[in-house]
């Protein structure tokens, strides 16, 4: 058994749990949560698979799509001011949730949407980095990390590398905020 591709940025996470195992093309499968369009959206270890597996950026960026077209939808309501994420120039919506862990300790899900496909479907990655995860990984995962393994810095216009920061430090600072109510 391999070490698990989540210890490299989660220091929690046992070096001993195994990988999801995906077939023919990786991030095919799909598990985690259901979406507007009735699929299950990716995780973390089949979007890092999936864009391994893609040579080209088109085709990660048609990915990209997919994935964000997968995302579950906000209601009308749910896209308001107060979960609107501030410093994207798309508008981009995120909603926290916060539940106990058996040991006391927040953990955080995620929703989100946007009103440009690719940042949608960078609403996914993060989403699937963050949510249903204890608030002390969340602040302890190393996410430029996997940004770097997924090449983003390299292949996002300034504007949404700027907007995907500020994704996670929205996320970051509701983990914060959680750990502190805690």
């Amino acid at each position: 058994m391999r070490a698990h591709r989540n210890a490299l940025y989660w220091p929690a996470v046992a070096a001993d749990r195994p990988t999801i195992c995906t077939t023919a093309i990786p991030g095919y499968m799909k598990a985690n949560r259901p979406s507007k369009t009735g699929a299950m959206t990716a995780s973390l270890n089949e979007i890092l698979e999936t864009f391994e597996f893609l040579d080209d950026w088109e085709d990660r960026y048609k990915y990209l799509i997919d994935l964000g077209k997968d995302l579950p939808e906000l209601s009308t309501d749910e896209k308001n001011e107060q979960n609107k994420v501030r410093g994207c120039v798309s508008q981009v919506w995120l909603i926290t949730s916060v539940d106990k862990a058996p040991d006391g300790a927040p953990v955080l899900t995620f929703r989100g949407d946007s009103d440009a496909l690719i940042v949608q479907g960078l609403v996914a990655i993060v989403t699937a980095i963050f949510s249903g995860k204890p608030a002390t990984e969340i602040l302890a995962t190393d996410v430029e990390a996997i940004f770097a393994e997924l090449g983003l810095q390299d292949h996002l216009t300034p504007q949404r590398s700027n907007g995907l920061r500020s994704m996670v430090g929205r996320i970051r600072a509701d983990a914060q905020q959680a750990l502190e109510a805690a």
